[in-house]
């Protein structure tokens, strides 16, 4: 029976077993760092990237559904700026010297439909739930992995600030109140869209510099932790050729000391 002299405290032949046992572990998990005890240091340094990237990727998600929200909201108020022009072609139209009031109480009706529009998208215009274009507010998206990494989209009661072209009537007002709302709304509608534009560009930065980053520390991440396998593969033959020799060794010495025992018994 073959003795591998187990009352020693480490054998080279546990030590090629315990390493081997390593070798399986790294190239079946694909990770040459699996906990602390194959190295604190490195296992700090995987935690510290493993929260930066996963953080980083729900930011990058976060970015991505406040660029959406704000091309909503811009895309509301595309329609209401197409609805506000046309109030006010409507309106110049109305100043025309040989239209008559039943001429005045059409053009009056197609501008009276065109605001109930208007108020329509204000009403309409939400995200999630949350309306863009009725009410004043702040909506702040966390577009990095660190507290203060934030990009806010400010909501507007559009309808509020509409209130004067909203209220024309060319067949009651003049001329030039109808045609200074319909002015005054446009550059209202212009600004806003104006605002939304940047922060728009700021999400697609943020999302484009995010995912970058995210790259980069996945990557270091995986110098780190992951296994060589080339390397693994080439120390596990190593490993298995200095096993068979152990193995060998071991048989040797214990048919030797098998045959001391018998002389001194003899």
């Amino acid at each position: 029976m073959i003795n591998f002299n187990a009352d020693k405290p480490v054998t080279l032949l546990d030590q090629v077993q315990q390493r081997q046992e390593k070798l399986s572990e790294q190239l079946a998990s694909g990770k040459q760092v699996n906990s602390a005890a194959d190295g604190a240091a490195a296992q700090q340094i995987i935690d510290r990237l493993t929260s930066e990237v996963e953080g980083n990727r729900q930011a990058v998600s976060n970015a991505y559904d406040g660029l959406a929200l704000a091309q909503v909201a811009e895309g509301g108020l595309d329609g209401i700026n197409n609805d506000v022009n046309r109030i006010r072609e409507l309106t110049i139209q109305s100043g025309n010297g040989i239209l008559n009031d039943a001429d005045r109480d059409a053009i009056q009706a197609e501008i009276t439909q065109l605001q109930d529009n208007i108020a329509q998208t204000v009403e309409q215009t939400t995200f999630a739930g949350k309306s863009l274009l009725s009410d004043e507010g702040s909506l702040d998206f966390q577009v990095g992995s660190q507290a203060g990494q934030q990009i806010s989209v400010d909501t507007q009661d559009i309808g509020g600030q509409l209130s004067d072209v909203l209220s024309v009537d060319i067949t009651s007002q003049p001329l030039e109140q109808a045609l200074a709302a319909a002015d005054s709304a446009i550059e209202t509608v212009d600004g806003v869209r104006g605002d939304l534009a940047a922060v728009q560009s700021q999400f697609e930065s943020a999302a484009r510099n995010l995912t970058q980053t995210n790259v980069n520390q996945a990557a270091a991440r995986s110098r780190i932790q992951d296994t060589d396998y080339a390397q693994a593969v080439s120390q596990q033959a190593s490993n298995d050729v200095l096993g068979q020799a152990s193995i060998a060794v071991q048989t040797q010495a214990n048919q030797r000391q098998g045959q001391v025992l018998s002389l001194l018994n003899s």
